[in-house]
């Protein structure tokens, strides 16, 4: 029932640790998202009453769009969030870490009727504690995942130097190693920087300053800054 990570690897070769979010802070995002729903069925009720039976159908459009288009509109609006996960700082993405798209958000909502079987989300519940991302079935079908999202962490600003691909393939911790110098360099003296960059003359093809600018270019090029 605890969250785990999702490691993956982008074309460029950079892995990415997704923060996966376990069925406990799920359940309490789909708890507040009801609590909502609930809220603007009453009010649609209280107003559509008074049109009588023009109303009643009035209101069993309310209460459809709620039950099914809600969470639809939401996921796929708002970049994965319903009111309830950014509450909770949660997010739906691709298993691949991209933004989810119509579809993915489409076909893992509408397979909650699969999820819900055969009482209060029975087969959600056990598909979530069995996979080792809690995913339920409409994540495993869609390709999606529920991730935490880290609200207090900024985009770290580097030294903006041009991106510089690096002259040999990197492995990931050689592509972490890059990207931490590239965050510590402007609080590093320049003779450490050019000390820690003649290390990885092999990738950057350089020693000196000249090193310690393409070993940042570098670290750009692997954040997808180009």
């Amino acid at each position: 029932m605890l969250d785990t990570v999702r490691e993956v690897h982008t074309p460029e070769g950079v892995a990415l640790r997704l923060p996966t979010a376990g069925p406990v802070p799920r359940a309490l995002a789909w708890a507040l998202d009801l609590v909502i729903r609930c809220g603007i069925a009453i009010a649609a009720g209280t107003v559509l009453v008074a049109l009588q039976q023009a109303g009643s159908g009035l209101y069993a459009i309310v209460v459809f769009g709620l039950m099914w288009a809600y969470p639809i509109v939401c996921e796929g609006a708002f970049n994965g969030q319903t009111p309830g996960k950014r509450v909770m700082d949660l997010r739906v993405v691709s298993a691949d870490g991209a933004p989810v798209g119509w579809l993915a958000a489409v076909v893992r909502n509408l397979l909650r009727t699969v999820d819900m079987l055969p009482f209060a989300y029975t087969v959600g519940l056990v598909s979530s504690l069995t996979d080792p991302h809690g995913r339920r079935l409409g994540d495993m079908v869609a390709r999606t995942v529920v991730v935490h999202v880290d609200t207090q962490r900024a985009r770290p600003e580097l030294v903006p130097v041009e991106a510089h691909v690096p002259a040999v393939p990197l492995r990931p911790a050689e592509q972490t190693a890059v990207i931490a110098f590239a965050e510590r360099a402007p609080r590093l003296t320049p003779e450490r920087q050019r000390e820690l960059a003649d290390i990885a003359d092999v990738a950057t093809g350089a020693r000196g300053d000249l090193g310690v600018r393409r070993l940042a270019g570098i670290a750009n090029w692997l954040l997808g800054r180009r």
